[in-house]
């Protein structure tokens, strides 16, 4: 029975829940919501589940009470609002807006404090029945703007690396269903950046540049109670320096009972300015004064170091010496890490720390090579979260001179050329001998080649050729690298004492004064080389007597180019002096005017190779040519000149040589006179002609036959020209108004037949740009005969862009005959004969036997014999 009961009551829930569920549902956000006076609010309104039209209505009361209603605003009584708010509504203080046709939101511009109440959001029903709820409450609390913010800082200047403390103290008046946060920032020009955020609701967010700092334990948040929040920056760096602002905030929950919150109210005010000292401003590093010793003394350097908050930095401490000459490169000595750690250096020299920022160095036995200029450099590192360290400063102290006396090496240094120059391209040789060498046992020497032009140029200048250094490795000098890298001037070192210089191939500009520098070089305590000694030698002057090469070229017309398509040829005579087994390249040159834009044309090498070059048209190609035709003369031609070539040619010609590598090698250049190139263009002037593959055919044989066209003054494969081309059969195929063509192709390349001749077995088809085909086919002796074939010429002019008509010419006669054999040419004559005689003989025949038949069968004098009569007569 109790199971019987309880099964009935849980079937009643489930259906009062499915009538809820299709029930209207009017809701507004969960309250309260707080606002600050002068703030704006809005409150959205929704309904769902409900019958009726789509579109609802929303009504909007202030509930003061348990039993008082204010009606505020409707959405379709526009008189339903209460005398009290009607000028708020009027003014548009208070209004609703449709957001859909089930939602609207009603709007408070400025809230004041007797808003604060209950709002009731009501729809009418426009259900078939009861169902549901039809308004919904929600409140509003206004507060006033009570929240202070009073900003304190630890100090304002402080040194890179200590800590400083930023206080902000926030008081408000306590209101329900609100939180504070407070956000430290940092300005640094115009921008602002946020450290660290602390709420609402104990959230502690950092700000992004700042999480890697929070994370190391340089960013601490100091909540001491009271409003009092403090945050420590600790470390800090020049970076760090600008103006601190404190930004605190009332929060409200946001509307519709969720966890975020809403910011309803804010006030910033600046902590200060931070200045921060860089550690390098207080950084001090230094050196003892200059030091002179003798060889195998004991070199003793202190460093010492002076900065703010000393005792906490930790330094890295690098040696440095550079050579006395100003070429020298600086090396490091010794190099000793924050933790005392040899990080680099020679076991021969030491350091020690005898106080908190004093440095000893000790090299004992200092040689000739330990000379040079001394420094000190300290790099400065300050802790920081996590146990980690970043570099604060750097500073290099003053370089002192610490110098080694010791005896230099002596040598003396000559320079002879065993080979000069009586020619040009003769091979010039120079040794640099070194002797009396002295006072280097374990040194070596490098050589440095240098060039003058001669003395009598008052601004000549020195220029290096190139050098072979201490270990044998020769560098170029930068004007001379392309001819030591062809090999045309070689250094080498034949003997330890002996340097050797090479000009292959002698030019000219060549001659002047050579001269050798000879350094030596010791090596230094960590194997390094020094150069302790440099000594020049005397300049070798190098000349000879020299004739300055001459060609020149003299071109001439050798054939002229009267009319357009016609040839024209132009020689060019080349005549030279002082040059030594030269060969030449041949360039031929055009323009349009003289003087004008200079355009390549062809060219020959001195090896005989023909190059097209880029003024010539592609389709033109073919018809230039260029040929040595003699010891010194080239002779250039012109096949079917156009307008377009109608200008002023000439020959621009080099002379070549080969050096020592076989290698040709450019020498003096020349040009020609102009030879001009000039012909009146009359147009394109064509003769037709005809040809056939064979002129006597047996029947029933293909027969073609060949129409050609030359143009003279346009080319037809550039598309200047083309043809109406017309195929006769004469002169038997003629009628009163003229020859009827047997088939044409207009220069559009249409085929047509004439009327009377669609029936003859033939085509026309085009083979090339210039030749036309009449193909006959299954000839019989009617096609026996003359043909000829007409051409009517098309220009196209390139100034009007149009086609011009042209003269119509006529080719010669082609005769077409037909073989016949004696029997073909009597075969059918006498078949004819044969068969009329043998129906002539059968027609006969038959006619005998219809007259015997009908003229004897009846005859009465006729009586016929019996058989007894013919026995007797048998």
């Amino acid at each position: 029975m109790r199971k019987e009961k309880g099964a009935l009551r849980l079937l009643i829930l489930f259906m009062a829940l499915a009538v809820l569920c299709e029930s209207r549902l009017v809701k507004v956000p969960a309250g309260p919501l707080v606002r600050v006076e002068g703030q704006s609010v809005s409150i959205r309104c929704d309904v769902s589940d409900y019958e009726g039209p789509r579109e609802q209505d929303f009504e909007w009361n202030l509930i003061l009470d348990s039993e008082t209603s204010v009606p505020l605003i409707s959405t379709f009584d526009q008189t339903y609002t209460d005398p009290s708010m009607k000028d708020r509504v009027n003014s548009g203080d208070v209004s609703v807006k449709k957001l859909a046709d089930d939602a609207v939101e009603l709007t408070i511009q400025k809230v004041r404090a007797s808003d604060s109440t209950i709002y009731r959001c009501s729809t009418p029903s426009t259900d078939s029945s009861v169902k549901g709820n039809y308004f919904a409450d929600v409140e509003l609390k206004v507060i006033g703007d009570s929240l202070k913010v009073t900003p304190a800082i630890s100090q304002q200047t402080v040194s890179e690396g200590e800590s400083v403390n930023l206080q902000c103290n926030i008081t408000r008046a306590y209101t329900a269903h609100t939180s504070l946060s407070v956000t430290w920032s940092f300005r640094k020009g115009t921008s602002l950046e946020e450290l660290l955020t602390f709420g609402p609701g104990d959230v502690l967010k950092v700000g992004k540049a700042f999480a890697q700092r929070y994370a190391d334990g340089e960013l601490i948040v100091g909540l001491s109670g009271g409003g009092s929040y403090g945050l420590i920056l600790k470390g800090v760096k020049p970076q760090d320096q600008g103006v601190y602002v404190c930004t605190g905030r009332e929060w409200t929950r946001q509307p519709g009972g969720g966890k975020g919150w809403q910011s309803i109210l804010e006030r910033s005010e600046e902590i200060g300015n931070v200045l921060v000292t860089p550690l390098a401003q207080s950084l001090v590093v230094s050196v003892e004064k200059n030091v002179t010793l003798r060889v195998e003394d004991t070199l003793n350097l202190t460093c010492s170091v002076a900065a703010h908050g000393l005792l906490s930095l930790g330094m890295e401490v690098t040696w440095l010496v550079k050579g006395l000459s100003s070429s020298d490169n600086q090396q490091v000595l010794l190099h000793v890490g924050r933790d005392g750690q040899v990080l680099s250096g020679s076991e021969l020299v030491s350091m020690s720390r005898i106080q908190p920022g004093t440095f000893r160095l000790l090299l004992p036995k200092v040689q000739p090579s330990d000379s040079g200029l001394y420094s000190c450099q300290v790099k400065c590192w300050l802790p920081q979260g996590s146990g980690g360290w970043y570099q604060a400063a750097e500073k290099t102290s003053d370089p002192i001179q610490v110098l080694v006396t010791q005896l230099e090496p002596d040598f003396k240094v000559g320079l002879r050329a065993p080979k000069i120059p009586q020619f040009t391209d003769d091979p010039t040789e120079l040794l640099c001998e070194v002797s009396n060498l002295l006072n280097m046992p374990d040194g070596s020497l490098g050589v440095t080649w240098s060039y003058a032009i001669l003395p009598e140029d008052a601004s000549r200048s020195v220029t290096t050729i190139a050098s072979i250094d201490h270990l044998g490795v020769m560098v170029p000098g930068e004007m001379y690298r392309q001819q030591l890298g062809d090999g045309n001037i070689a250094v080498t070192r034949t003997d330890p004492s002996t340097f050797k210089m090479q000009l292959l191939r002698t030019q000219d500009k060549d001659m002047g004064l050579y001269s050798c520098s000879v350094a030596a070089w010791t090596r230094g305590r960590q194997g390094e080389w020094n150069k302790a000694k440099e000594i020049k030698s005397k300049p070798v002057e190098v000349r000879w007597s020299s004739k300055t090469p001459v060609l020149s070229v003299a071109a001439d017309q050798v054939r002229e180019a009267s009319t357009g398509g016609s040839t024209f040829e132009m020689s060019c005579k080349v005549t030279a002096q002082n040059i030594q087994n030269p060969s030449y390249s041949v360039l031929i040159r055009f323009e349009e005017t003289a003087g004008g834009k200079s355009r390549k044309v062809v060219s020959l090498s001195a090896d005989s190779i023909l190059q097209l070059e880029e003024g010539v048209v592609p389709s033109h190609a073919d018809s230039v040519a260029l040929e040595k035709t003699g010891p010194l003369e080239y002779r250039f031609r012109l096949n079917s000149a156009q307008v377009s070539d109608r200008g002023f040619y000439y020959c621009d010609v080099t002379a070549w040589t080969r050096d020592q590598s076989n290698t040709w090698r450019s020498g003096v250049s020349a040009e020609s006179n102009k030879i001009q190139l000039d012909f009146t263009d009359t147009g394109p002037v064509f003769n037709v002609s005809i040809y056939s593959d064979s002129s006597q055919v047996k029947p029933g044989d293909t027969v073609k036959m060949k129409c050609f066209m030359s143009v003279h003054g346009a080319t037809s494969n550039t598309g200047e020209v083309a043809y109406d081309i017309e195929w006769f059969q004469s002169p038997s195929h003629a009628m009163e108004n003229g020859a009827v063509p047997l088939i044409s192709m207009d220069h559009w390349g249409v085929v047509k037949k004439s009327r009377g001749n669609e029936g003859t077995h033939c085509s026309i088809q085009r083979t090339d740009r210039d030749t036309y085909v009449l193909n006959l086919y299954n000839v019989q002796d009617r096609d026996m005969g003359s043909y000829y074939c007409t051409a009517k010429l098309w220009h196209f002019s390139p100034d009007t862009r149009l086609w011009k008509e042209g003269q119509t010419l006529t080719s010669a006669l082609v005769f077409l005959s037909i073989n016949l054999p004696l029997w073909d040419s009597v075969k059918n004559p006498v078949l004819y004969g044969l068969g009329a005689a043998l129906v002539v003989g059968l027609l006969s025949i038959v006619l005998g036997l219809i007259i015997s038949r009908c003229c004897f069968s009846r005859n009465l004098m006729h009586t016929p014999r019996s058989k007894l009569m013919d026995l007797e007569m048998d």
